[in-house]
This record gives structure tokens, C-alpha cells and sequence, in this order.
């Protein structure tokens, strides 16, 4: 799928954006841009896009976006409508690789921060104790001023660098070309039909009528844009909040099966571990042990 172009706002007298926003939802554009981001989720819950991954995120999640990678986070609506004072939380930075200079990367020193860069281009989800450490220091960023902010940013991506708690989202790297804005407010019609209906059977002839193409032309057109079928694409969007479902458990798995569209158990199971590679059970098992 083609996503949005965005300039970065950054202001005159700062070499990167630090930010803490509390805001009632991330927004739905689809987007790249220039900068790489860090992604630090306080509040909220929902789906991510990142690339070609689609995933649940949930608070306390890091994530390092590279640049000219594609991604949105979407809230769930269950979340604010049952929760209406309810807003999200996180600290976003961005910062183009060379915002300290094109010298600094060239220095012997800095010879894993060119490495960090080039893995985060199929983004990075950051773990265990390197999670914490930048955690701390974000929120130490956006209360820093001056070179303290700078000095801050190097140590993220010091801790960033030599850890290997990570691993990385993406499966496969695509450069995106600067899209056609008609078809990036098609293409995210379609998101957001998709989005606010999969626990329903869609029909082609409903999703074509969202973007103003016979069915034909969509699947046709949906296919050249996302590297996948409409329908491949419905069912990663129903396996990621059965994700969700299944580590707050609270439901039976067969119950999650129908609240995320699928209209048979074992139907349900064939295309989760197709999508995951594990059972739901087992996916369960590993997170609740993970946690």
C-alpha cells in the first residue's frame, strides 16, 4: 500500500522533534518520512502498520521506525468507548541520520550507529533491559534543554546500538516513491473501512464501493499497491486483534474466533498460525510467559 509522504515539523532552533502527546488518538494517515522514529507507547492500545507487518501494540511497547518506512497506529474504538476520559500517551522522536552532522557517522567511533540505522529500516522492537534504559531516557529527552537534549539522543542510540534485545518487524524492505495524494485517500478509505468493520463478512463489492472502482479494478489495484490480496489483508487485520484478545485473556479462544470475523473455530485456527506460525494456544502460553 502507497502511504502518505509527511514533513517532519521541527523547530528553527532544534536539530530533532521531542515530543510527549497526549492527544485522544494517533491519527490514520498512513505515512513515511525522512527521519527515523522511536515510538514510545505510555497509553493506549490498538494495531500498528508497520511496512509489510501488521501487529497489536499495547502500552510500554518501543519501537524504532527507520527512515522511509511506512506506518500508522490506530486505536481500538472499544477502548474509548468504553473508556470515554481515556486518551493515548507517548513519547515520538524524530531525527534525520545526519542531524548531528555527516562527519559523525564517518567517525571510528560511531561505527555501530550507521549498523542501528540500517536495521531499523525493518524497524525495531526494542526488549527486556534496553526497553527500560530508553524508556528512562526518553522521558528525559522531552525535559531536556539545550546540548542535555542532545546528549540524551546519543545515549538512546548508544544503548539502542550495543544491545541486542531486539527483533525486527519488517519481512520485507520497501522503498516508497512520493505517492499520488488520490491514492493515498483511497488507499486509507480502504484502511479505515477495513479497520471499523472486520468483524463482519465484507463483501468485495462493498470495499470497491469505498474506493469508487468496480471490484475488478480493486482487486487489481489493491494487489499492484500492497503486495497482497484484499483478502489476505482482512485476515491479518482480524488475527492481530485476535492477538489482543488472546493476551488479556479474558475470553475462550473459541469466543475471540467469532468476535474477530472468522465464522468457523477451525477456520479461525488454520489462518493464525498461517499468520503467526503458532497455535493461539500456544501464542497465549508464550506471551502470558513472557510477561
Amino acid at each position: 500500500m502507497k502511504p502518505l509522504f509527511r514533513k517532519v515539523p521541527v523547530q528553527y532552533e532544534s536539530s530533532f522533534s521531542a515530543r510527549h502527546d497526549i492527544m485522544p488518538n494517533f491519527g490514520n494517515v498512513w505515512h513515511y518520512h525522512e527521519e527515523l522514529e522511536l515510538h514510545y507507547t505510555i497509553r493506549g492500545e490498538g494495531i500498528r502498520f508497520i511496512g509489510d507487518n501488521i501487529s497489536s501494540f499495547a502500552p510500554g511497547e518501543i519501537i524504532l521506525v527507520g527512515e522511509k518506512l511506512s506506518h500508522a497506529w490506530r486505536c481500538n474504538e472499544e477502548y474509548y468507548q468504553n473508556n470515554p476520559d481515556y486518551s493515548i500517551e507517548a513519547i515520538v522522536m524524530q531525527f534525520l541520520p545526519d542531524c548531528f552532522g555527516k562527519q559523525l557517522l564517518g567517525l571510528p567511533e560511531m561505527f555501530l550507529l550507521p549498523k542501528l540505522y540500517e536495521k531499523a529500516k525493518s524497524g525495531i522492537l526494542l526488549k527486556g533491559q534496553t526497553k527500560k534504559r530508553v524508556a528512562q531516557l526518553m522521558h528525559d529527552c522531552v525535559e531536556e534543554e539545550g546540548m542535555g537534549r542532545v546528549i540524551t539522543l546519543m545515549k538512546i542510540l548508544q544503548t539502542m546500538a550495543e544491545s541486542d534485545e531486539y527483533e525486527t518487524i519488517v519481512k520485507t524492505q520497501s522503498a516508497f516513491l512520493h505517492s499520488n495524494e488520490a491514492d493515498s485517500i483511497r488507499l486509507n478509505d480502504v484502511f479505515n473501512f477495513t479497520h471499523a468493520n472486520y468483524k463482519n463478512d465484507i463483501l468485495l463489492e462493498e470495499v470497491a464501493g469505498v474506493s469508487n472502482l468496480s471490484v475488478t479494478s480493486f482487486c487489481r489495484y489493491f494487489k499492484m499497491m500492497t503486495k497482497k490480496t484484499y483478502y489476505d489483508f482482512l485476515i491479518e487485520i482480524r488475527i492481530s486483534h485476535a492477538c489482543r484478545l488472546l493476551v488479556e485473556n479474558k475470553l475462550p479462544t473459541e469466543v475471540i474466533c467469532f468476535e474477530c470475523g472468522f465464522n468457523n473455530v477451525s477456520n479461525f485456527y488454520r489462518h493464525f498460525k498461517k499468520v503467526t506460525g503458532i497455535t493461539p494456544l500456544d501464542y497465549k502460553k508464550k506471551y502470558l510467559h513472557r510477561v
